[in-house]
């Protein structure tokens, strides 16, 4: 189904052709349009919920432009998603916490493994500290 039945489409651009600058603007928007395939959420209640993140970016004085635009989708996302699903957007400040211990337990240059930040111990409580 192309993504204009879905209402769930890509930054317009006057430039041709649609290209993503970054990868996770294209998932970002194909996740949303798999859950709202999925019934999680109907494609108004998308249009409501990314209308209202990119009203909230324009309000803190977000520039109009596709970084700003991707984040309010990604916003729009996480919200509908805490929303409709509270068993999965409830985990998601946990997973991020896991992300985010993980990025800090890496060595510079190795791959970030979310498993380095699953092992929480009171050694690395505090560990954005650590390396300032």
């Amino acid at each position: 189904m192309p993504p204009e039945a879905t209402g769930i489409a890509p930054r317009a651009s006057d430039e041709g052709p649609v290209r993503f600058a970054e990868p996770w603007h294209a998932q970002v928007l194909a996740i949303a349009n798999g859950l709202a395939e999925a019934g999680l959420f109907s494609r108004s209640d998308w249009a409501a919920a990314l209308g209202a993140a990119l009203r909230r970016a324009e309000a803190a004085g977000g520039p109009d432009d596709d970084a700003t635009y991707y984040a309010a989708a990604l916003a729009a996302l996480e919200g509908l998603v805490a929303e409709r699903s509270p068993e999965a957007g409830g985990s998601l400040e946990g997973r991020v916490e896991a992300w985010r211990r993980a990025y800090l337990r890496t060595p510079h240059g190795k791959p970030v493994e979310l498993s380095a930040g699953l092992e929480a111990d009171d050694a690395d409580e505090d560990v954005s500290l650590r390396g300032a």
